[in-house]
Parts: C-alpha cells; sequence; structure tokens
C-alpha cells in the first residue's frame, strides 16, 4: 500500500485515530493535511512526527458550514487538488435521557449530529465537487460499532454514525461513475483520549470483558484498515462498512 505524492485530507488529526492514519499515510508517501479545531499544541506535535516534506495543518471548526467548505477550498488551493479524504472528526458525549433535561438533551443531539453528520455530508460535497473535475479520488469515514448494536447512555451519537453508515453508502452508489469511491470502517472501543475521557474505569473493564481480545483496538489497527480501503485495488469495496471490533460484536 503506496501513496507516494497523494494528497490526503484527514479531520480530526491531532490525535486518536486520525493521528495514526495520518503517521501511517506519511509513512507511505502521502503528504498530509492535518484539520483540527483547536488544540495547536496537540496538532504540531503529530505534524512533527510526519516523514518527508509538504505536510500542513488546516485549523477549522468543520461542524459550521462555511468551516468545512473553507477547509476544502484552502486544501485545494496549497495542494491542487485532493486525492483522499478521510471523515475522521466526531465527538461523544453522554446525554442519558433518564438523567438529563430537555435543553441539555436537544444541545446534545444538535452538537453531535452537526458534527458526526452534517459536517462529514458538507465535506463529501465539496470534495467531490474537487475529485468529479479531476477524475476521480477516495473517501474513507470513520464510523461506530454503535451504528449497530445501540448507545443507550449516548443515542444521538449511534444515531449519527448510523446515519453516516447510510449517506457512506448513498454515496458510494452515486459516484462510482465519476471513479470515487467511498468506504466506512466501524471501530468497537479504541484507546483514545475522547473514548477513555467519556467513560468509568468500571464501564472500561466491562468493554474489555465482553472482547475475546481482553483490550481495546489501538489507533494503529484502524488506521491499518484505512490505509486498505483507500488503496489502489481496493476500489470494489465501495460502499463497505468494515468493522474493526475485535468480534466484540458480530452482524451478518
Amino acid at each position: 500500500m503506496r501513496f507516494d505524492g497523494k494528497k490526503v485530507l484527514i479531520t480530526g488529526a491531532s490525535r486518536g485515530i486520525g493521528k495514526a492514519t495520518a503517521i501511517a499515510f506519511a509513512e507511505k508517501g502521502a503528504i498530509i493535511g492535518l484539520n483540527y479545531i483547536s488544540d495547536d499544541a496537540a496538532a504540531n506535535e503529530t505534524l512533527s512526527l510526519l516523514k518527508n516534506k509538504g505536510h500542513k495543518v488546516f485549523k477549522q471548526d468543520i461542524s459550521n458550514p462555511e468551516g468545512a467548505k473553507k477547509l476544502i477550498d484552502d486544501f485545494v488551493k496549497e495542494y491542487g487538488n485532493i486525492d483522499i479524504l478521510i471523515n475522521n472528526a466526531g465527538i461523544v458525549r453522554k446525554h442519558e435521557i433518564d438523567k438529563i433535561d430537555f435543553d441539555e438533551w436537544q444541545n446534545s443531539w444538535t452538537s453531535i449530529i452537526n458534527t458526526n453528520l452534517i459536517a462529514t455530508a458538507n465535506l463529501c460535497f465539496c470534495a467531490s465537487q474537487i475529485m468529479i473535475k479531476q477524475g476521480g479520488g477516495r473517501i474513507i469515514n470513520v464510523s461506530s460499532r454503535g451504528a449497530f448494536r445501540g448507545e443507550p447512555d449516548m443515542p444521538a451519537y449511534g444515531a449519527s454514525k448510523a446515519a453516516l453508515n447510510s449517506l457512506s453508502q448513498s454515496l458510494a452508489k452515486k459516484l462510482a461513475e465519476y471513479k470515487i469511491y467511498i468506504a466506512v470502517v466501524a471501530p468497537g472501543f479504541v484507546e483514545t483520549d475522547m473514548g477513555l475521557n467519556n467513560i468509568s474505569e468500571t464501564e472500561k473493564i466491562n468493554l474489555i470483558n465482553e472482547n475475546p481480545f481482553r483490550r481495546m483496538a489501538t489507533p494503529e489497527e484502524v488506521a491499518h484498515s484505512i490505509l486498505f480501503l483507500a488503496s489502489e485495488g481496493a476500489e470494489y469495496n465501495t460502499g463497505a462498512i468494515l468493522d474493526i471490533n475485535g468480534a466484540s460484536y458480530l452482524r451478518t
């Protein structure tokens, strides 16, 4: 899996899965645009870890439609085209229906759907306009096991990821004629700051115990699958949703 000279834009790239994916693509010869929203230090640390030259950070709030459009515009202005888009940015927070008031319920749904679903839809739209003109491209969206098994304490998160799966498959059918290939990775629980900050120690132990590996996935394992789906020769996987959960949740 080589990506020499390919221009790759990764959202939520300052840490976790995005960071691991950026490092992996750079090791395979790609030129990386790192999108992040606020943590300058983390973004620049990730940038410093990337092999070769030509990489750049793009600070932009993609939950704002204008921010999503500007991100694609700025990336293309810098590099001339976009070969691969990795929609990794996402947020999660608990919003238990039996423990919060209506205002918090509304705020949780609005912020999670805007970031996890609508921002990705906007980025897919803007990137696809460039990819159609240039004769093709690849988009990999990061979903979640929660889209299938349900998230009782975070229903907006599960709903956003289920909708993301549907969006991805719809666009895969529509854009195949333009040689734009779209696939999804659906990780289980991954050992990242975002994940660990939203669970208790007891919940962590329960998650580990439900997994035959008796551990969480690493960001690098998810990154490996992302690279495969974005690679030359994987085109017929367009529309696929790849589970990466260590057999902790099996679906047919």
